[in-house]
């Protein structure tokens, strides 16, 4: 079998609504600084086009963790393999992610930096599939789009560590060859 990409998010779409989502932070927290916490790896593309458009003093900091390993489908189990280096107490803290798919991750770690006390804690997203939402209480503050439950890629999105650097988000699909 043969992997097919089909486009589903345009790179000048993205970059839009990118643009979009920093404008409202920028708004939302004039007068102050924020701290950027991406999700490794998969947010990383993101959190680099977002943080250089939000108009801010920020600073940047990442985790990781993960509930897919190299397979197509959330387990949902949640491992937390990397904390923030940063002292978050206090601060306005955005929590960056690819994407918020059953929503274990999300909440996982929202649960988890809440704990460190900080001066507030939004949760931003580049993608939302709610038609596969486990846990419904997972609040999306800045949301890029809502897509239907495929399985993407691109835009640091991956299949087992690949396709990672595409500059627009694809539905991966198997052909038969």
């Amino acid at each position: 079998m043969a992997e097919h990409i089909a486009p589903l998010l345009g790179e000048d779409e993205i970059a839009k609504r990118v643009g979009e989502i920093a404008l409202e932070i920028t708004n939302d927290y004039k007068g102050t600084h924020v701290t950027l916490l991406g999700t490794l790896t998969g947010a990383v593309y993101f959190l680099t086009d977002l943080s250089r458009k939000i108009n801010l003093p920020q600073e940047i900091d990442f985790l990781k963790a993960s509930s897919y390993g190299d397979g197509t489908t959330s387990s949902g189990d949640v491992r937390l393999s990397l904390a923030p280096a940063l002292q978050i107490e206090g601060r306005h803290v955005i929590l960056i992610e690819d994407i918020v798919d059953t929503g274990h991750t999300s909440h996982y770690l929202m649960d988890f930096l809440e704990l460190q006390n900080p001066a507030s804690l939004k949760l931003c997203s580049l993608l939302s599939k709610p038609e596969r939402r486990i846990i419904q209480d997972i609040r999306i503050d800045y949301l890029g789009f809502t897509i239907p439950d495929e399985f993407v890629i691109g835009y640091g999105l991956d299949f087992a560590q690949k396709y990672r650097n595409l500059p627009f988000i694809g539905v991966l699909r198997n052909e038969v060859t």
